[in-house]
């Protein structure tokens, strides 16, 4: 079955698409701006350490000609860059900014050094003929700032799934008034007319009761009724009631029978004798079937076979739709029911978005392609809850 689509929705993907181009281009700029900043700010820090442990080496070789007051201000003033200083032989002399745990501080602090060893070159402390070295790591400040850009992109992230769901939603909703306002709008224009075929009917039939084509002439007339009862519907609750499944599929499938090429067959198995009962809005499933007909008659180019199966379990209903036709290409499985979708060079393609809105938010059951094969033939798949 070839498909082709009509786009409807080109606006609003621009604006997706749009959305995603200035995140990208947000998180892009974020991230060299901050990488740039955390480079700069991590290079004055190794000048503040650099000068701390000049600081350290001063208060160490001090005599009483030494500002130690300038001194230790300095080495006051680190308050938030870990440093550790070790001897010769790795051993920790001193430590700030660093929070000791309450238990083993030794193995710790061994710990740490052997980490900062990777993290940072060492400064040395030239004393004379000793040398103490120096570890430090990043201020807290400046690893916020290493990880600023991914919070920001998870910010973004929440920010654009958020306002692609609200499009979606109002899109939805956008649609449904659609969906709804000419549904209403169709029912009302039909019924006048209809109304007034029905009155022309009753009339010809007073006057000509024995004449066939009269019969046949009311019924359609009736038909045009129950199809502008069913427009009416769409967009209110709709009203279920306990139903024989096997007289509702049988009754919609006399109608399409009587009314397509006698090349078309249309066959009705179920399970047994015993009638199936199900919740159902007759009218709205009656069009359900006649559509899914419909489109197997097109598919198959108005010469083949129609199978429809009703199976059941403890839980669910089934119904199977099989035609012989030209088949459908898996990829398209889903995208068929989107509104747009047709086989025909004329045509709105809104049957199948048409039934798996019924099917789904009409009637809480569910519709899919269960199996299609390349000119062999589809299967539709419905399930209803079990009564």
């Amino acid at each position: 079955m070839r498909f082709s689509f009509r786009n409807t929705t080109g606006l609003s993907q621009t604006v997706k698409i749009i959305l995603l181009i200035a995140g990208a281009a947000i998180v892009v700029m974020s991230t060299f701006f901050s990488n740039k900043l955390a480079g700069s700010l991590a290079e004055e820090e190794h000048k503040k350490i650099e000068i701390w442990a000049e600081a350290t080496r001063q208060s160490i070789l001090a005599d009483e000609h030494t500002d130690l007051e300038f001194i230790i201000s300095i080495i006051e003033g680190n308050k938030t860059i870990p440093v550790i200083l070790v001897d010769e032989n790795g051993q920790m002399l001193s430590s700030k900014n660093v929070k000791e745990p309450d238990s083993h501080p030794e193995a710790f602090y061994q710990k740490e050094i052997n980490r900062l060893k990777y993290k940072n070159p060492a400064i040395e402390v030239k004393l004379g003929d000793t040398t103490q070295y120096l570890y430090y790591d990043e201020s807290s400040l400046l690893k916020q700032l290493y990880y600023f850009p991914y919070v920001q992109l998870g910010i973004i992230f929440i920010f654009m799934l958020i306002a692609y769901f609200a499009l979606s939603s109002s899109k939805k909703a956008e649609q449904n008034k659609v969906w709804v306002g000419l549904s209403k709008e169709t029912a009302h224009q039909l019924g006048t007319p209809i109304s007034s075929l029905l009155a022309w009917v009753d009339l010809l039939s007073a006057r000509h009761s024995e004449d066939k084509m009269i019969t046949e002439m009311s019924k359609d007339v009736n038909r045009l009724r129950v199809i502008a009862e069913r427009f009416s519907k769409i967009g209110s609750v709709p009203d279920l009631q306990l139903v024989s499944l096997n007289e509702t599929l049988l009754n919609a499938v006399n109608y399409i029978s009587t009314r397509t090429s006698e090349k078309v067959k249309i066959q009705c198995h179920f399970p047994d004798k015993n009638h199936i009962f199900i919740q159902l809005n007759v009218p709205l499933f009656e069009w359900v079937i006649e559509n899914l007909c419909k489109n197997a008659i097109d598919a198959m180019d108005g010469s083949g076979s129609i199978y429809i199966t009703v199976s059941r379990n403890d839980k669910e209903c089934m119904i199977d739709v099989k035609d012989t036709g030209k088949g459908i290409e898996r990829k398209k499985f889903k995208t068929i029911f989107t509104p747009g979708f047709t086989t025909k060079s004329r045509g709105w393609g809104l049957g199948l978005s048409l039934v798996k809105r019924i099917i789904e938010e009409y009637h809480g059951g569910k519709i899919f392609v269960k199996s299609s094969e390349i000119n062999v033939g589809t299967t539709f798949r419905l399930l209803f809850k079990a009564i």
